[in-house]
């Protein structure tokens, strides 16, 4: 399994704004491979995931947000939610830029990530039905198991009444979502 070794680094304010852009880039341009232009996964700003929805994510309490480093370069980024009493957390975004897919770089990026938190018993995340490439990555490469399909006919419990995966509003993202988890300890 490739494995490019990367770093962590906390974001930085002056780096907001690009994290903001590329994080966006990342999330669009796996839509416009599966669906072009043509539907309606794109929201009115023409995006997947929305500014707010990251701002909400890098400024929410108990959150880390992080820049995936490589060789002196911004190649992605992650934010994480951790919960300090029950040991369960979240990985809320992992994304890298398109042009270093393929490279190991998100895969060196989940191993620093589970270096970053070794407490934690269990982690979860989501992904769009649609992102072939993300199931494949949170399954095949980093060990988690689908354990939710988010539809029409099951919607997921959230802490506030309003959010949904990646705590973005409810009126936001796809329909359809895979929730994963992965069980580091009993």
């Amino acid at each position: 399994m490739k494995n490019t070794k990367v770093t962590l680094v906390p974001l930085a304010e002056e780096d907001r704004e690009q994290f903001i852009l590329d994080n966006q880039w990342a999330f669009k341009h796996s839509a416009l491979l599966e669906f072009g232009e043509r539907d309606d996964h794109l929201d009115n700003d023409g995006e997947i995931i929305s500014r707010k929805t990251i701002e909400m994510s890098i400024d929410a309490d108990n959150n880390e947000t992080y820049r995936i480093v490589l060789d002196g370069r911004n190649v992605g980024g992650v934010i994480l939610r951790i919960d300090k009493e029950t040991n369960c957390n979240e990985l809320e975004i992992l994304f890298i830029k398109p042009e270093e897919h393929s490279k190991g770089i998100g895969y060196g990026a989940w191993l620093a990530v589970e270096e970053l938190h070794p407490e934690t018993k269990v982690w979860k995340t989501c992904t769009p039905y649609f992102d072939k490439r993300n199931i494949h990555f949170y399954v095949n490469k980093c060990g988690f198991h689908i354990d939710e399909f988010w539809c029409e006919y099951f919607k997921p419990e959230f802490d506030f009444p309003d959010e949904t995966c990646d705590g973005m509003p409810e009126d936001e993202g796809p329909d359809e979502m895979f929730g994963f988890i992965k069980v580091m300890k009993p």
